[in-house]
């Protein structure tokens, strides 16, 4: 009994359940306080008289970070091992969001700590799906990435009602300091379970030069599903940064039944759909061809972003309703698509592949809650026109997007 005790005190061996369950609930707690400010963001941009552009920045200088970071961090983990760079992710995500509870005070602090929360993330999102990605193949690769993709989509759904029920609790400097605990506790479950070793290599060495991406961009299949990863989070980043605000909006416009949840609710609800749509969707894709699966994601998705912000004319119930399904349809993909590029890579350049995947991808995030924000701004602040054109560019550039992923994916 005591050496079973001892054993399951051992770190997990690399690529076994334990340890992707591991990596998982680490992602889980580091994502917790991710999406703490869209959740609040009606508070602060009444707080710090924001305008849709400020508050645009403010959300989305997070992405801006990360772009900045992941292609340095995640190459890194060709040369070092993912525990170091994971590491200094979560425990700069810990000091971010303890910084926001206790010293932000306007725009600029803000943005900083939130610039800061971005490099974070840069070092534990895609660092942690290449720990559990590396020592599999195949099948069991794709499930992987899957659960790992589930995981960190639950923490974020689960993110907002998390923020917002300590806030109506005890204020917003509660839910900054939930977000930092959860990420120290991250911290510790790395510390535990990664390897302080490279995994084996079976190919060439990683290339000379850290941010040489000239292989990964001649590398045609993946750069189609980084395309299509780029549009995909540009679409995910603005819904999640402005959609807490336009229910808000639409109930204040239109009133509610009191069975409607609050927002904050209604886009928990809303992510936890998309995180059982992205499992379904890989596995659709497993059996009908992962083009067929991003091709229907994408136009089910364009179709709605088109409606979403006009629905607000209707009723709040009905504004909800597209909110959820729109946001299930952006998720239907979500795991497709990053499958497509980590069994596209080059074993030896997954890295560095995986880095500008991710780069890409939340340069997009970046665009998107800003685009939003000037939309509102140009049309006069809340508007139903603002939102109906805020909401619907992301049509145009989700048809854009598909047609030059199905385009570059074609055999040369």
């Amino acid at each position: 009994m005591l050496r079973d005790f001892l054993r399951s005190l051992a770190p997990p061996t690399p690529g076994s359940p334990r340890f992707i369950a591991a990596i998982v609930m680490a992602q889980v707690l580091t994502q917790i306080g991710a999406f703490t400010l869209p959740a609040l963001l009606p508070g602060y941009i009444d707080r710090w008289n924001l305008s849709g552009a400020a508050a645009g920045w403010l959300v989305g200088v997070f992405f801006a970070a990360y772009v900045a970071a992941v292609p340095v961090l995640l190459a890194m983990t060709d040369r070092l091992p993912a525990r170091h760079i994971y590491l200094a992710g979560t425990g700069l995500t810990a000091l971010s969001h303890l910084g926001f509870a206790l010293f932000a005070d306007g725009f600029w602090s803000g943005f900083v700590l939130r610039a800061i929360a971005g490099i974070g993330w840069a070092g534990a999102y895609m660092p942690g799906l290449k720990a559990v990605a590396d020592p599999l193949q195949g099948t069991a690769q794709s499930r992987a990435v899957s659960f790992h993709a589930a995981g960190v989509g639950i923490a974020g759904a689960a993110s907002f009602a998390i923020a917002g029920f300590l806030n109506a609790l005890a204020g917003p400097t509660a839910a900054f300091l939930a977000g930092a605990a959860a990420a120290a506790c991250a911290f510790a479950i790395a510390a535990w379970t990664m390897p302080d070793k490279l995994p084996a290599r079976a190919h060439a060495p990683a290339p000379a030069v850290l941010l040489d991406f000239r292989p990964v961009l001649r590398n045609r299949a993946a750069m189609a599903w980084i395309i299509g990863y780029t549009v995909h989070t540009w679409e995910l980043a603005a819904l999640r940064a402005w959609g807490v605000t336009f229910l808000a909006w639409t109930v204040a416009r239109q009133g509610a039944p009191a069975w409607l949840p609050g927002p904050t609710t209604l886009f928990t609800l809303a992510g936890l759909a998309g995180v059982a749509i992205s499992v379904t969707g890989n596995e659709l894709a497993q059996r009908f061809g992962r083009s067929q699966v991003v091709l229907l994601a994408m136009i089910a998705a364009a179709a709605l972003s088109l409606c979403a912000g006009w629905s607000a004319a209707i009723s709040a119930p009905v504004a909800a309703l597209i909110v959820v399904i729109w946001n299930a349809t952006i998720y239907l993909d979500s795991s497709a698509l990053t499958a497509g590029t980590v069994q596209t890579a080059v074993p030896h350049l997954r890295g560095a592949t995986m880095g500008l995947h991710s780069m890409a991808g939340y340069a997009g995030g970046f665009v998107g809650p800003l685009v939003v924000g000037l939309a509102l701004d140009l049309t006069g602040g809340g508007t139903l026109l603002g939102w109906g054109v805020g909401f619907g560019h992301l049509a145009l550039v989700t048809m854009a997007g598909l047609v030059v992923l199905r385009r570059m994916a074609r055999p040369t």
